[in-house]
């Protein structure tokens, strides 16, 4: 059997739905296929779950800066209530309530997984055992399939029954003993997700010098602080060279390139992502040689090497950005193209917003300093103090952070940000829109924060600046 729309969609994660979503407001007919969760990844693995555990934590942290409400908490953090939260979030990982939306709009939903076929065509094993559907596309198919975790090739990893970010958010049992292989915002998170939720021992290694290594320096170096603080033990510079677990369920034990050692009872690998094109029919459409890796793209989501016109991805599957905003703003851009506009990518390439939900957080958009540097631009670096605001003092007391600029000289413009601080990721859609808009300081000098809020760092930084 076949049918046909003019947009087909591999992966029902947020990018495909919002490519597959945006087309329908264009008046195009949609499909969209999926063999695991309709809602992807970010759902019930990533950013739901992960953000939902987070929040009892962050809410304590709060109020023990306020004197008051400090004295008020008297107990410990509920663990069982923290979890059932996460699985009401979740829906219990069921997409019930998430497939309604793909009706109420029209997007016509295939449950299987879906491979290429040939120009247009993509052929779909459909979950319920009723053989192969074939669903042609008038105008194009996108591949929206995402990113699996990676599991390096550590001597005796993968028999360790080592968790991924899915085994993580989805727990049932808090270990005594965490141990994390990876610093960047996927391990970060959930070392103090699990040092908060009550683990005794959080271990958390990283091979680069510092957490957070693809961000300013002080960011990772005050989300480490503030990890000693808390009792999570910081290892940089460090690699695992091998792991064993104590049959059959018993404690893991990690060697590091040192020597040292480190005894766990959970150990979670976050130290990368992998795209998953090894099994989507690459080779029908005579791209064998980008099975298993990113499919780069050109300024319009298009599949570079394809010929025609019809073969787009977005997501993380295109390597550009692994965000979920981002993903989205992919699809909702591929529906504006293929319905006719005359739109290009302009955000993935140097106004990236990012943010790691670690306290401090971390939040940031564009170039970092060294990324300006590489770029030839003539950059300056503002500083101030996340809690030298008198909004920061409302908030309670040890507001601690940075919130940093880098401007372009030249043009007067800001090309990049960062704030560490509690609750930051407030304030960082300011800067988007200043580098996105390219709104010079001189204009930025008439954009008046109210006070008192932790927003008034913006005139600081303005007034260090010069302004």
């Amino acid at each position: 059997m076949s049918d046909e729309f003019d947009v087909v969609v591999i992966g029902a994660g947020p990018p495909g739905e919002n490519a597959a979503g945006r087309a329908r407001e264009h008046g195009l007919t949609a499909a969209i296929v999926e063999e695991r969760l309709v809602g992807g990844e970010c759902s019930f693995y990533g950013c739901v779950p992960s953000k939902t555990l987070i929040r009892p934590g962050d809410v304590l942290a709060a109020a023990r800066r306020v004197p008051g409400a400090a004295e008020a908490i008297t107990g410990r953090l509920d663990v069982a209530a923290a979890l059932a939260q996460r699985d009401y979030m979740t829906s219990d990982w069921s997409d019930r309530t998430q497939t309604p939306w793909l009706d109420s709009v029209g997007i016509t939903l295939y449950r299987g997984h879906g491979r290429l076929a040939g120009e247009r065509s993509v052929a779909v094993e459909m979950k319920d055992g009723s053989g192969v559907r074939t669903v042609t596309a008038r105008k194009a198919v996108v591949v929206s399939c995402g990113t699996d975790p990676f599991l390096p090739p550590i001597d005796g990893l993968s028999d360790a029954k080592p968790w991924n970010n899915q085994d993580a958010t989805a727990v049932k049992e808090i270990p005594r003993r965490f141990l994390v292989l990876g610093g960047g915002p996927i391990g970060t998170e959930l070392a103090q997700v699990f040092r908060r939720l009550g683990s005794e021992e959080v271990t958390i290694v990283e091979g680069q010098p510092r957490l957070l290594s693809r961000e300013e320096p002080f960011a990772g170096e005050q989300v480490a602080k503030a990890f000693e603080a808390e009792g999570i033990a910081v290892v940089l510079g460090a690699k695992v060279v091998a792991v064993r677990r104590e049959p059959p369920d018993g404690p893991v034990t990690a060697t590091l390139d040192g020597g040292e050692q480190v005894q766990a009872d959970e150990i979670l690998v976050a130290v990368g992502r992998r795209p998953r094109t090894n099994d989507i029919g690459l080779e029908m459409v005579g791209l064998e040689e980008l099975r298993g890796k990113y499919l780069a793209v050109d300024e319009r989501l298009r599949v570079r090497g394809t010929g025609g016109d019809w073969l787009y991805a977005v997501g993380d599957v295109n390597g550009l950005a692994l965000l979920t905003h981002m993903g989205k703003y992919q699809g909702r851009l591929f529906g504006d193209i293929v319905a006719g506009k005359d739109v290009v990518d302009i955000a993935d390439h140097g106004i990236i917003p990012r943010v790691t939900f670690t306290d401090p957080q971390v939040a940031a958009v564009g170039l970092t300093e060294a990324d300006a540097r590489t770029e030839g631009i003539d950059a300056r670096v503002v500083t101030t103090p996340t809690g030298g605001v008198a909004g920061a003092y409302t908030r309670g007391n040890g507001i601690e952070g940075t919130c940093q600029i880098v401007i372009d000289v030249a043009r007067r413009v800001i090309v990049g940000a960062t704030f560490t601080g509690p609750d930051v990721q407030e304030i960082v859609h300011a800067a988007t829109i200043a580098i996105a808009g390219k709104v010079t300081l001189d204009a930025l000098w008439h954009a008046v924060p109210s006070f008192p809020t932790v927003s008034e760092v913006w005139l600081r930084l303005l007034e260090t600046y010069g302004i």
